[in-house]
C-alpha cells in the first residue's frame, strides 16, 4: 500500500503542474541561500584567516592606539619611540625587536601619479632576514632590499598588473616618491595579504629622510624566544609599558596584538556574519515551508470528494495520511536537492567573481558532502512539518461528508 501511496503522490504533484513548481521555488530559494551562504562563509573565514597568517605564534605586534582610519600609527595620539623599543628589548623572553614605519606617499611614473602605502625595511641584516622570513616575503623578479641599500625600492605584486600607470613597472624601472627618484630593484611574489600586494618597501634610512621622521615608530614587531611564553611576555610587556606611561589598566594608549587575540577578533566577526546570513536563509526556508503547507491545504480542499471515494472503497485513515505526507515530503526533498546544487553553483560564481576582481585566489568555496546531506534532510523535514497538519485533516474526513462536498 505504501508503494501505491507513493505513486499517487507523484501523480498528484505532476497533475498540479505550475502550482507544484511555484511551491518548489520557495523551498529551492531557501536551501540555495543556506548552502551558498555557508559555503561562502567558510571560504570567507579561510580568506580572512589567511590575511592573519603572517602572525606567527612567536611574534607580537605593539602599536599605539588609533584615533581614526589610515596606515598603522598614522592617526595615533602618542607615537611609539626608541624608549619603548628599549623597554621591550629589556623584557625577559624577548629575542628581537623590529620597528616599522608605514606612511602614505605620492608616487609618479610615466607622467601619471597616485598614492600608495610605503613601508620601511630595517637597516640591520639580522632584522632584515627576520622580516623577510617571518612574513614570507619573496620576489617574483629582481631582488629584495639588502642592508646598506639606498635609493632603491621593492614593489608589491599588484604593480605588475592591477595598478595601471599606462606602462608596466618592472625591476629596473625608475619612479618618483614624494618628488624623489628611486630605482625599482624587485617585484614581490603575490601573497595572501592584500596589504603586502600593494605596498612599496624601502630602507628605513630612506624613509626617515623622505618623510622627516624623528624618533618614532608606527609599529614594533617583537620576536619571542619561544612560542610557549608568548602569552606571558605579552602580559609582562603590557604591565611594563603601562607603568612607564603611568596609565591605569583599561586606559592604555597602546595595544599589544597576540596571535590569539587576532584570531579571536576574526572569529567573532565571522560568527556574527554567519549568524546574520543564517537568519536570512532561515526566513527564506520559512517562506518555502509556508508555501508547501498552503499548497497541501489547498490540495485537501480540492480532493475532498476523491478522499470520500477512497474511504468508501476501503481506504484507511493511515492510507490517506501517507499520500499527503509523501506529497509534502517529496516537495521538500526535490527542493532540497535542487537548492543544494544551485547553492553550490552560486557560491562558485560569487567566488570566481571576487577572485577575478582582486586578481587573487583570495576566496575559495568550502563545502562538504555533509553540508549537502544536512541541507536535503532539513528540507525534507520542512516538507514533513508543512504537510502533517493538512494530511491529518484529510485523514479525519468522514466518507459521507467528503462525498457531499
Amino acid at each position: 500500500m505504501l508503494k501505491h501511496s507513493f505513486g499517487l503522490a507523484l501523480k498528484n504533484l505532476r497533475k498540479r503542474g505550475l502550482r507544484t513548481w511555484l511551491t518548489l521555488l520557495g523551498v529551492v530559494i531557501g536551501i540555495t541561500a543556506v548552502v551558498s551562504f555557508i559555503s561562502l562563509g567558510e571560504g570567507l573565514r579561510n580568506a580572512v584567516v589567511g590575511q592573519f597568517a603572517s602572525l606567527s605564534a612567536d611574534r607580537l605586534i605593539v602599536q599605539s592606539a588609533e584615533t581614526g582610519f589610515g596606515p598603522p600609527g598614522s592617526t595615533a595620539i602618542r607615537k611609539l619611540t626608541s624608549k619603548d623599543s628599549e623597554l621591550i628589548e629589556e623584557t625577559s623572553g624577548v629575542e628581537l625587536t623590529l620597528k616599522r614605519i608605514i606612511r602614505s606617499g605620492k608616487i609618479e611614473f610615466n607622467k601619471q601619479s597616485s598614492f600608495a602605502l610605503i613601508g620601511s625595511i630595517p637597516d640591520e641584516k639580522e632584522k632584515i632576514d627576520y622580516l623577510y622570513e617571518s612574513f614570507n616575503i619573496k620576489v617574483a623578479e629582481g631582488k629584495l632590499i639588502s642592508a646598506g641599500d639606498s635609493g632603491k625600492v621593492v614593489l608589491g605584486n599588484d604593480y605588475l598588473e592591477r595598478i595601471d600607470f599606462g606602462k608596466t613597472l618592472r625591476a629596473g624601472s625608475r619612479l618618483k616618491i614624494q618628488g624623489k627618484e628611486f630605482e625599482v630593484i624587485g617585484i614581490l611574489d603575490k601573497l595572501g595579504s592584500v596589504f603586502f600586494n600593494s605596498i612599496i618597501l624601502m630602507s628605513e634610512k630612506d624613509m626617515n629622510n623622505l618623510f622627516n621622521i624623528g624618533d618614532e615608530s608606527d609599529i614594533i614587531v617583537v620576536k619571542i624566544e619561544s612560542e610557549e611564553i608568548t602569552g606571558k611576555v605579552a602580559k609582562d610587556l603590557e604591565d611594563k609599558l603601562r607603568r612607564d606611561r603611568k596609565q591605569k589598566k583599561g586606559e592604555e594608549d597602546f595595544s599589544i596584538q597576540t596571535p590569539e587575540k587576532a584570531f579571536e577578533s576574526v572569529s567573532l566577526i565571522l560568527n556574527i556574519i554567519n549568524l546574520i546570513v543564517s537568519g536570512i536563509a532561515g526566513i527564506s526556508l520559512l517562506v518555502g515551508g509556508i508555501g508547501v503547507a498552503n499548497v497541501m491545504y489547498a490540495s485537501v480542499l480540492e480532493r475532498t470528494r476523491d478522499i470520500g471515494v477512497m474511504k468508501a472503497v476501503g481506504a484507511r485513515n493511515s492510507d490517506i495520511l501517507y499520500i499527503f505526507v509523501i506529497e509534502s515530503c517529496l516537495l521538500g526533498l526535490i527542493g532540497g536537492i535542487a537548492g543544494s546544487f544551485l547553492g553550490i553553483g552560486l557560491a562558485f560564481l560569487a567566488s570566481a567573481s571576487a577572485n577575478a576582481y582582486f586578481d587573487n585566489q583570495i576566496l575559495k568555496v568550502t563545502f562538504s558532502l555533509q553540508l549537502i546531506i544536512a541541507s536535503v534532510i532539513f528540507s525534507l523535514f520542512i516538507g514533513l512539518l508543512a504537510g502533517v497538519l493538512p494530511a491529518r485533516q484529510a485523514a479525519k474526513l468522514k466518507p459521507v461528508e467528503a462525498l457531499r462536498r
